[in-house]
């Protein structure tokens, strides 16, 4: 039953993931088109940082469940939710290290990815 519930957060956490990497994909191409490449790549870093430490949190959170294992269920939480800081940390220093980009695209398709995270679940079926 735990393995069972477990694969069902995974999975709706899985789908909203999905939801923002799309998101990211469309912020990164309308860049793209309306003001040249490094504008896309620069949208499209931001989306990555949002997106990729959503994904390692949900496999991290969402590995397991049930009542006799809530002491872990509650680790596994604060496991996902530090790796995923330090992550988006990581990942901005990379980005801003490395890439030459551009801080209005980054930051605006990272905060539009992040919107999405809080606006999809209303949207959501619950089964």
């Amino acid at each position: 039953m735990g393995n069972v519930l477990a694969r069902r957060g995974r999975l709706a956490a899985y789908k909203l993931v999905l939801v923002q990497a799309a998101v990211a994909s469309i912020i990164s191409m309308l860049f793209f088109v309306m003001w040249g490449a490094q504008y896309g790549l620069s949208a499209l870093a931001g989306g990555v940082i949002a997106v990729l430490p959503n994904f390692v949190f949900a496999t991290l959170a969402f590995s397991h469940s049930g009542a006799s294992s809530a002491a872990k269920v509650i680790k596994s939480f604060y496991w996902g939710e530090a790796v995923k800081m330090l992550l988006t940390i990581a990942l901005f220093s990379l980005v801003f290290i490395n890439l030459k980009v551009g801080f209005m695209p980054l930051f605006t398709c990272y905060s539009l990815v992040l919107v999405v995270h809080w606006i999809a679940p209303l949207y959501f079926k619950q089964s």
